[in-house]
């Protein structure tokens, strides 16, 4: 794994952030890995106020966080908005993950 590489997000994503006021009270969306999940782990998304030691990204005026201990599991990782008939959600597309659940929530490495 490089860690070099960061996570990715895409300005689709920034959209909806900006579309749903995601900015307003210094917050900006969390996203991390939680240990659990049917498939070893799962993503955690969420709004939230960044920490001290948080990766902060930063696209049309909004931000995607993720902490320290959560980054080197979304090395090279997508995060994107996307919306299906099945409804409208952020998802991450993560190289690092060698099996996945149906949800796309959690995922194996």
């Amino acid at each position: 794994m490089d860690l070099n590489l960061p996570p990715k997000v895409t300005d689709r994503a920034f959209a909806r952030l900006g579309e749903i006021g995601a900015g307003k009270d210094g917050k900006a969306l969390r996203v991390a890995v939680e240990g659990g999940g049917c498939s070893g782990f799962q993503y955690d998304i969420a709004l939230d106020a960044p920490d001290d030691g948080d990766l902060v990204l930063e696209g049309a005026g909004e931000k995607v966080v993720i902490d320290e201990v959560s980054l080197p599991f979304l090395t090279g990782a997508t995060i994107d908005f996307t919306e299906e008939l099945i409804g409208a959600r952020f998802v991450i597309d993560n190289p690092n993950a060698s099996s996945s659940c149906g949800c796309g929530t959690s995922f194996s490495m």
